[in-house]
């Protein structure tokens, strides 16, 4: 296995947390992709990626639509993706993925939570170099074969395919396959899943570190505190770190 498989199953129980903070990352995503491409899934393929997503976490068709509708709305701000590096205590590089209306707002509160929790802002760059951005798709794994899957996906960019055992907390989720690629592959990967009429439960973007570090369980306590932090704030998606984390 390779090292998507090995981060996928180190976070596998780190989901995005609670279900409204799920639901506000797919609002913003909704009006990102109706901005750029129009409130029609048909003819819009971002769109029909964060819709597959929102089923994916159970969001209800209506507060899909709300949101499509609000998007639609020239009045509606849209959502820039902003990418914050930095260090957490004991050396632990941090990448904080984040969506805003108001970037000074989103600035100033990244700043605050790395100086109040002894770490340090950097510039763009200054980290990043230790991270591979890649997307993924997860797709029903019944009736697949993977190694067969993969020749199949291969030329649509797919580097790494696993399985993705069901959620047991979960009652309505599935066993799936996991498809992984570079970042920049994402539009060739869905299409080519579409185009093989394949099912797609859900994708996205995620950054994997290069390099690990493994903490004492009292330098965990110290990281703990920042990205805790970085995690409550309602701008941020995601945070990614060098942490070795447990099996």
């Amino acid at each position: 296995m390779g090292r998507a498989f090995e981060f996928r199953k180190a976070r596998k129980m780190k989901r995005w947390g609670a279900m409204s903070k799920a639901f506000t990352r797919i609002g913003k995503d909704i009006v990102t992709a109706v901005k750029e491409g129009g409130p029609d899934p048909d003819s819009n393929a971002k769109l029909r990626a964060v819709i597959q997503n929102a089923k994916s976490v159970n969001m209800p068709k209506a507060n899909v639509e709300r949101a499509i509708k609000k998007a639609s709305d020239k009045d509606t701000k849209n959502y820039e993706t902003v990418l914050f590096e930095g260090y957490a205590p004991h050396g632990i590089a941090v990448l904080v993925e984040t969506s805003t209306d108001n970037n000074n707002r989103t600035v100033a509160n990244v700043r605050s939570y790395f100086t109040k929790y002894d770490g340090s802002l950097g510039t763009s760059g200054s980290v990043e170099f230790m991270f591979e951005h890649k997307c993924h798709f997860r797709i029903p794994a019944e009736g697949k074969d993977l190694e067969e899957l993969e020749l199949e996906l291969i030329d649509y960019g797919a580097e790494e395919l696993f399985l993705d055992e069901k959620d047991e907390e979960d009652s309505n989720s599935v066993d799936g396959i996991m498809i992984y690629a570079e970042f920049q592959n994402y539009g060739a990967m869905q299409s080519g899943l579409e185009e093989l009429g394949l099912e797609i439960l859900s994708s996205g973007f995620e950054y994997i570190p290069t390099v690990q570090k493994e903490l004492t369980d009292e330098q965990r306590e110290d990281v703990d505190k920042l990205l805790e932090k970085l995690e409550e704030d309602d701008d941020v998606n995601n945070v990614y770190t060098t942490i070795q984390e447990d099996e």
